[in-house]
């Protein structure tokens, strides 16, 4: 690649500092190879970038009344990308970001530049990972106080609503998002959200909280009871704990990523539930809540120090419920640190 192409979002942050956000007004990096990078913005977003900018970016601003042809043409002027060879991210591109890529950069070639920044991300320095302690504290604390408030007759979303209000106060830095909370037959989907539900004496309570901190993520999943369980709700949980567990012992570089998904995985199809563990056994944390490396078949990656990921085995029975429990890891010099520290035993509340 000759040049690099970077819109608002994970990778611009990692890479310059900024925060922002994609809009209708095209916000747009280019990181030459041999030369300065330079940012296209509109002028009312330059005195934010010059302010937080933490490396060293050429700025090209645009007005409102003009839009953004001007900057594009002295920008590309300057590189001269003609006939060069472009990397954008495919995951994250707009139509809109490209389109005017390729009308001021004729005869070039765009590919896939994903892989590249996902290999400077992957590995996290100490800041990034003392960003993620941080984060699993303030989300700890969170669901502390949650759990005070599970009990029969209160609603889905009244604990979800419970659950930001508490991130707020926790002083995690950055605006929560809402969390997963699904009860009874509600937690045989994996990714439902909060409803009108109220909870029922027997249900189990799955909560999927995630928060930054200093832009960094953490996600945590635990299940809860409401007093007694069935004896199958009791088994798979205990199944989930186990998978859970063997995947979190095996940890440590030189291991591909999808060994980690297998220890997780025989445990819950030799108990004969695999069909109901729907989901790859854990996924990247970082800047994004969905990051590379995924623990997953197939993925034949050698886990190094320095990588974090989520660590999230679970069995959902259709029309009964569901169990899931996350924790947060760091692979380390000699194996495995849990960036989480919750109890991973069935709490009766």
């Amino acid at each position: 690649m000759d040049l690099m192409a970077i819109v608002p979002g994970a990778n611009l942050r990692y890479l310059t500092g900024l925060d922002m956000h994609l809009s209708e007004r095209i916000t747009l990096a280019l990181f030459p190879a041999e030369a300065r990078p330079l940012l296209i913005l509109p002028h009312l977003e330059a005195p934010g970038a010059e302010q937080n900018l933490e490396t060293d970016v050429s700025l090209y601003t645009y007005s409102d009344r003009e839009g953004p042809d001007p900057a594009f043409r002295r920008a590309t002027d300057d590189l001269d990308l003609k006939g060069k060879t472009i990397g954008v991210e495919h995951l994250r591109m707009r139509v809109l970001e490209l389109r005017w890529l390729e009308g001021h950069a004729p005869d070039s070639e765009f590919v896939d530049g994903e892989d590249l920044i996902s290999r400077l991300r992957i590995i996290k320095d100490d800041e990034e990972i003392e960003a993620m302690r941080r984060a699993s504290e303030v989300n700890e604390e969170v669901f502390r106080v949650v759990t005070t408030q599970i009990r029969p007759g209160v609603t889905e979303l009244a604990l979800a609503t419970t659950w930001q209000k508490a991130a707020l106060d926790a002083g995690g830095g950055e605006l929560p998002e809402a969390p997963i909370v699904a009860s009874g037959s509600n937690g045989a989907s994996p990714h439902t959200r909060a409803s009108s539900r109220p909870l029922e004496r027997g249900d189990l309570v799955i909560i999927d909280g995630f928060l930054r901190s200093q832009g960094y993520y953490s996600d945590i999943t635990r299940t809860y009871a409401v007093g007694e369980v069935d004896e199958e709700l009791e088994l798979i949980y205990s199944l989930v704990q186990e998978a859970n567990s063997a995947a979190r012992e095996i940890i440590k570089p030189g291991i591909k990523a999808e060994d980690v998904d297998a220890a997780a995985r025989g445990v819950i199809e030799e108990a004969g539930y695999g069909e109901y563990f729907m989901h790859r056994t854990g996924h990247g944390l970082g800047l994004e809540i969905h990051e590379p490396p995924y623990i997953v078949e197939g993925n034949e990656l050698i886990l190094q120090p320095g990588m974090t990921f989520t660590v999230e085995p679970g069995i959902y029975l259709p029309g009964r419920g569901g169990v899931r429990i996350e924790d947060d890891v760091l692979v380390t010099e000699d194996g495995c640190e849990a960036l989480t520290t919750l109890p991973r035993e069935l709490l009766r509340l």
